[in-house]
């Protein structure tokens, strides 16, 4: 049977669980584990893109109508798009609290681009990814748009298989990539890249011509894919996506629509790209659980759920569900935790008023130390706590005097 929870971790989960396998290429499937805590307004990537010599359409970006309407004028286009920014997907069907529906729009017309902003510029805009209530819209993005005639998928990512990059490209771009893969695997093609040689001619070229580009485009597709892999390397990205790599009517190749995901681990020294984190969309306590390295994304249910391991953490969302229940939360501790991110995590969950419940999972508990019980201690209150425990959890448990209403499970 399905896991009931399966829909909404794809969605609510996109920054800490580990993606699907992503593409089958040819005889072996490259898999895919990033971690993703920065997020990126479309407007962002594009401009990094843009910065390092990366074809995108032009475009501005704007927080008022009065700026939308110049930057439409300054863009002097035969057609405009006009998309609303926010991290979510689904944004072309989304609805705004000023009644406007789409969030992505095409006109000739700059008035119009002004018009449209107004609608959309300080509301909210729900789509399938967002809360109910929608998320608020701050800025958006004005841009030339562009007849594509043809539709390609191209990425870079880091492949433990081959410790290091791998390139991974179809013809047939602008959908699912991962329904090309299941239904039609000779179109996934791939090239390993050694880290320490970079890309070859040879391997952007055969890359493009796998792609379809033919001609003088070939060569334009190559050098894209070239200046994409150094891209890749200079912002310690874990995935460069691009979906459509796309062919023009007039003969360009263009990264129509771009999706990274970065290297948490070296902030350290990409502080310019890391300084451009939108938290706006965050919910107070995933800014607040952030500061302390742990992974947590808010749900709309009562029970609270503290976990170790993110399979864990979703099976446990499994249960709450198939039961009647409907998780608060995710949250994961991940290996390696610390006494004082216990403390903090028991601190959020303690504090969200909605929590009428919490579910508790210990796992091999021989090194649980008498300063992590405190931590349930300090702030113990009288919200029933029910206990999934390892069979050797007793010493954890007579430490943490686990309150008479708890129910514990072996």
């Amino acid at each position: 049977m399905a896991s009931p929870v399966a829909a909404q971790a794809r969605k609510l989960l996109r920054d800490l669980a580990l993606r699907p396998p992503l593409l089958a290429a040819r005889s072996q499937a490259v898999q895919l584990t990033p971690r993703r805590w920065l997020n990126l307004q479309e407007y962002q990537s594009k401009k990094l893109m843009s910065d390092n010599g990366v074809k995108v359409q032009r475009f501005f970006v704007a927080d008022s109508a009065k700026e939308a309407l110049e930057a439409a004028k300054r863009l002097n286009a035969k057609e405009i798009v006009l998309k609303a920014q926010i991290l979510a997907g689904g944004r072309g069907k989304g609805v705004f609290s000023s009644g406007l529906k789409g969030g992505v729009h095409l006109t000739k017309d700059p008035q119009v681009v002004g018009q449209l902003a107004k609608q959309m510029i300080g509301y909210n805009l729900a789509t399938k990814q967002t809360p109910k209530e929608g998320v608020k819209v701050n800025k958006v993005m004005v841009a030339e748009a562009l007849d594509i005639s043809r539709e390609t998928y191209l990425a870079i990512l880091m492949d433990r298989s081959c410790n290091g990059p791998v390139l991974v490209g179809s013809p047939q771009g602008g959908v699912d990539i991962e329904e090309v893969a299941a239904s039609n695997p000779e179109l996934i093609f791939k090239e390993e890249i050694d880290i320490i040689e970079g890309i070859k001619d040879s391997q952007a070229q055969r890359m493009a011509e796998n792609l379809g580009f033919l001609g003088p485009l070939k060569n334009q597709a190559a050098d894209q894919i070239k200046k994409l892999y150094n891209l890749f390397l200079k912002i310690d990205a874990t995935q460069v996506e691009v979906n459509p790599f796309g062919e023009t009517p007039e003969g360009q190749v263009v990264c129509f629509d771009a999706k990274i995901n970065f290297d948490d681990n070296a902030e350290f020294r990409q502080k310019d790209i890391f300084a451009m984190d939108d938290k706006s969309e965050n919910e107070p306590i995933e800014n607040e659980a952030a500061k302390y390295d742990l992974k947590y994304i808010g749900l709309d249910g009562n029970i609270a759920c503290f976990v170790n391991g993110a399979g864990l953490a979703m099976a446990t969302c499994d249960i709450i569900f198939l039961n009647g229940g409907k998780p608060a939360n995710f949250l994961d501790l991940g290996g390696g935790v610390k006494e004082a991110q216990v403390y903090q995590a028991f601190k959020l969950l303690t504090a969200d008023p909605k929590v009428t419940c919490r579910c508790r999972q210990i796992a091999s508990c021989s090194d649980f130390s008498p300063s992590r019980a405190t931590s349930f201690l300090l702030l113990k209150d009288n919200k029933p706590n029910i206990y999934f425990v390892a069979p050797d959890a007793n010493p954890a448990l007579d430490l943490i005097a686990i309150h008479n209403d708890s129910t514990r499970f072996r």
